[in-house]
């Protein structure tokens, strides 16, 4: 499927709450009216009423994450939290449809208070299919009697009861599921079969390529290379290898100038977990020193953790580093422009570090990822998910980085991880939601319905 031609048929509306939320919605941007992604708790012309409902929510979570460091009690208060969101064992089969506590505020807020009314309104006044990466502005919609279809993109590999609609039964919200997983999750819940589709997740078109993924076959072509210096990876993968990137493609890539690995670091929106990446810059100066890592440390939109960072590099004599390229600290004051800069950095970088948020998807990509400790229930599951597929692994200790990191090149299991993300996690989410949303049949495979 071709880019041109579907910009202006959906309402994308997101939620400024992390980035777990606002980043898919920015991937399908390019479909939606005006090329704008509404954040529902940001937008021009948002009551105060509602504008106090998000803030109150989304400054709890955040303070909540950052305080999880603190050790003990910190644990103890996001448990409390954590709880409220918690996604229920998936065996044995059974009905989950009875509303959940977080559902039943959530509701009583839209059916009480006429929280997102203003929203919902303002967005009839030009009806098109309704895109949200969130699920209470989806239910305000249905509630409000928005005259136009809607649809909500769960952004987990697995979710709790509070994505599901109070009465699923009888509700018109239709669902694009990122996995096998959140289709049979659904279906607990009590939605019915026709409003759920296996779409996969979102990622950038171009990151991909089109429905041939050459975008996306060309950098994992690279990545591969890179990430298996002594061929053990691909000797007992070649033929499937050769199958996807033509034959004598490491020859090509080892002709050209050696590339340095090159790893993100990425916190989350919270900015959480910050530490990590210093501990990682300081395990691996020597390496960066001498031209083998180059590390970006993504902060994102969060000023202080950019100062973090910058600070500590300094300290630990990076500087000079920072001016050659070996280290960089990405950050922007503009959320959309942070996200234009992180897709553009996924085309460089051999290996993403972050923890199991959203960005697990992001291995369908080709991109094997290790994974920093989860923060929440769903980001249990992600991990489950990424480990399930073969994408991803944890950690071990950060400050070992230089050494542990280097055995798994060598013996060529992160090449291992780049090629089972490629072949294992759905690629074209963006290109599914679109045939979707013009009413066509699908052009791209199937995908599995359970992983």
């Amino acid at each position: 499927m071709k880019t041109g031609g579907v910009s202006g048929i959906a309402h994308i509306v997101a939620v400024n709450m992390g980035y777990g939320h606002e980043r898919p919605a920015h991937v399908l941007r390019p479909l939606a009216v005006n090329n704008e992604v509404i954040v529902a708790n940001d937008y021009e012309g948002i009551p105060e009423s509602d504008r106090k409902l998000w803030e109150g929510g989304r400054k709890i979570y955040e303070k909540i994450s950052r305080f999880k460091r603190v050790p003990v009690l910190g644990g103890l208060v996001f448990g409390i939290l954590d709880d409220l969101q918690k996604i229920p064992p998936f065996y044995p089969r059974r009905d989950l449809s009875s509303p959940n506590l977080q559902l039943r505020e959530t509701y009583a807020l839209i059916r009480h208070k006429n929280h997102m009314k203003h929203l919902i309104e303002k967005l009839a006044e030009d009806p098109r299919p309704l895109v949200c990466t969130f699920s209470p502005p989806a239910f305000a919609a249905e509630e409000f009697g928005y005259p136009d279809e809607i649809f909500c993109l769960a952004t987990d590999a697995d979710i709790s009861r509070a994505w599901a609609p109070m009465d699923p039964k009888s509700s018109r919200i239709r669902y694009f599921a990122p996995n096998g997983r959140v289709v049979e999750r659904l279906k607990l819940y009590g939605v019915q079969d026709k409003n759920i589709e296996l779409t996969g997740f979102p990622l950038p078109m171009g990151l991909v390529g089109g429905t041939e993924a050459t975008i996306a076959l060309s950098d994992l072509k690279q990545r591969i290379c890179n990430l298996d210096p002594n061929g053990i990876f691909i000797s007992h993968t070649g033929q499937a290898l050769t199958a996807y990137l033509g034959a004598g493609y490491c020859s090509a890539v080892k002709k050209s100038k050696s590339k340095a690995i090159e790893i993100a670091f990425a916190v989350g929106g919270a900015g959480a977990q910050r530490e990590i990446g210093v501990t990682i810059a300081k395990s691996l100066m020597r390496e960066i020193k001498q031209g083998k890592i180059v590390l970006h440390l993504v902060a994102g939109t969060r000023p202080e953790v950019a100062q973090y960072f910058e600070e500590e590099l300094r300290e630990m004599g990076l500087a000079g580093m920072i001016k050659k390229g070996q280290v960089n600290v990405l950050f922007e004051k503009d959320r959309q422009a942070y996200f234009d800069r992180f897709s553009a950095l996924m085309r460089q970088i051999d290996i993403l570090w972050t923890k199991p948020s959203e960005l697990s998807f992001y291995t369908g990509l080709g991109i094997p990822i290790i994974m920093a400790p989860a923060v929440g229930s769903q980001e249990d599951y992600n991990r489950h998910w990424l480990q399930q597929i073969g994408g991803g692994v944890d950690q071990l200790d950060p400050r070992y980085t230089n050494e542990w990191l280097f055995d798994w090149i060598e013996s060529g299991a992160l090449a291992r991880m780049a090629w089972n993300g490629f072949i294992e996690a759905p690629t074209h989410g963006t290109y599914r939601i679109a045939d979707i949303l013009l009413g066509r049949p699908n052009t791209i495979h199937d995908l599995p319905l359970v992983v």
